[in-house]
């Protein structure tokens, strides 16, 4: 699958990242936050992996398929 990443600035100067399907948009309860576009068509792994390092998202498909969306965990980073 793959997905267009979004991300927010946070007070410590760290991102969250959103990531939704491909061309879809940010979902309703997602979009009172001010995302900015991050990256475009970034492949997830279906059949591994299932995961965003790199954007500190953890199990993306699982989100997906929950909320329409995957966010950032807050403990996820470091």
């Amino acid at each position: 699958m793959r997905v267009d990443i979004y991300r927010r600035a946070e007070h410590n100067g760290d991102f969250s990242y959103l990531a939704v399907p491909e061309d879809k948009a940010i979902p309703q309860e997602a979009i009172s936050t001010d995302w900015q576009p991050a990256a475009q068509r970034v492949e997830v792994d279906e059949d591994g992996a299932d995961t965003l390092p790199q954007y500190h998202i953890a199990h993306p498909l699982a989100q997906i398929r929950d909320k329409g969306y995957a966010i950032t965990g807050l403990n996820g980073k470091g």
